[in-house]
C-alpha cells in the first residue's frame, strides 16, 4: 500500500514542500511513483520519516540525519535506542527547566527569591506569603503594595535574615518595655515605635504615621496578628498599638 505526497503530509503534520525538499536532497526519496510521475510513498518510507522527525526534533541538521540514517551498519533497532536516549535526556532536561520556571514565578508572586529550605530557614514555621491573597485584594491596588513588591522582589536570603533579626529585636525591645511596666506613651515607646515605622518604611514601603496608626489598630483588631505578638508576650499587640498612637500624636501635634 502507498500514499500520497499530501497524505503523508497530513500524517505526519508537515508540509508538502517539506516532503518535497527532504526528496530533492536525497533524505527521504518516495519508493514509488505513479503513472503520472507522482509520488508514494510505502510503509518503509514512513518509517524512514518517523526516524527524520525523531531527529529534526531533537535538533539534529539534515545533513547529520542523511549520515546517520545512511549508516550500514546501524539497524532500525539502534536508532530507537539511541532516539530514546536522547529523549530521555530532553525531558530531564525540559523538567529541569519547568522546575525552575515555576519556581521563578512563584518566587516573583511572593517577592521571595528563596528555596523551600531557605524560606524556612529565614521564616521558621511563619510562611511569609500564607496570607498573600488577602492581602493582594486588600490592598494590591495600592501604592504601599506595589512599592513592597517591588522592593522585595529582589531581596536575597541574606536579606530576609537580616530584616527578620531586625524585627525580631525590635519586638523583643518593645516587649521588655512591656514586662518593666513603661507606659505605652512614655519616650522609650514611643521611640522603640518610631523605629518600627521606619524599619518598614526601609525594608518594604513608605510608612508614613497615619499608615503606621492603621497597622497599630490592625495588631489588635485582627486575630492573627494579636496571636503573633502576644506570643512574645501576652498583651503586646496592645501595647504596641498604644505606643504607635502615640507617637504619631507626638509627631503630629
Amino acid at each position: 500500500m502507498s500514499y500520497s505526497v499530501g497524505q503523508v503530509a497530513g500524517f505526519a503534520g508537515v508540509t508538502v514542500r517539506t516532503l518535497h525538499h527532504y526528496d530533492d536532497i536525497g533524505l527521504l526519496v518516495p519508493s514509488e511513483r505513479s503513472r503520472a510521475g507522482h509520488r508514494r510513498y510505502g510503509d518503509a518510507d514512513l518509517d524512514r520519516l518517523q526516524q527524520i522527525l525523531f531527529y529534526r526534533e531533537l535538533g539534529f541538521p539534515l545533513e547529520e540525519i542523511a549520515a546517520l540514517l545512511g549508516d550500514p551498519d546501524a539497524d532500525p533497532q539502534a536508532h530507537l535506542r539511541r532516539q530514546h536516549d536522547l529523549l530521555t535526556a530532553r525531558i530531564e532536561k525540559l523538567q529541569k527547566m519547568a522546575a525552575a520556571v515555576e519556581h521563578a514565578m512563584e518566587a516573583r508572586s511572593m517577592g521571595i527569591n528563596l528555596t523551600p529550605e531557605e524560606k524556612f530557614e529565614v521564616f521558621g514555621e511563619h510562611d511569609p506569603d500564607q496570607y498573600e491573597d488577602e492581602v493582594r485584594e486588600r490592598w494590591g491596588d495600592t501604592d504601599a503594595y506595589r512599592q513592597s513588591r517591588q522592593r522585595t522582589a529582589s531581596y536575597t536570603k541574606e536579606d530576609w535574615k537580616q530584616i527578620t533579626d531586625e524585627l525580631d529585636a525590635l519586638h523583643r525591645r518593645v516587649a521588655d518595655l512591656l514586662a518593666a511596666g513603661t507606659p505605652a506613651d512614655s519616650a522609650e515607646a514611643m521611640d522603640a515605635a518610631e523605629e518600627h515605622r521606619l524599619f518598614i518604611t526601609r525594608a518594604y514601603y513608605d510608612c508614613g504615621h497615619e499608615m503606621h496608626t492603621c497597622l497599630g489598630e490592625m495588631y489588635v483588631a485582627d486575630p492573627r496578628f494579636t496571636e503573633m505578638y502576644d506570643r512574645i508576650r501576652p498583651g503586646l499587640a496592645a501595647y504596641l498599638r498604644d505606643a504607635i498612637v502615640a507617637n504619631a500624636a507626638r509627631h503630629t501635634a
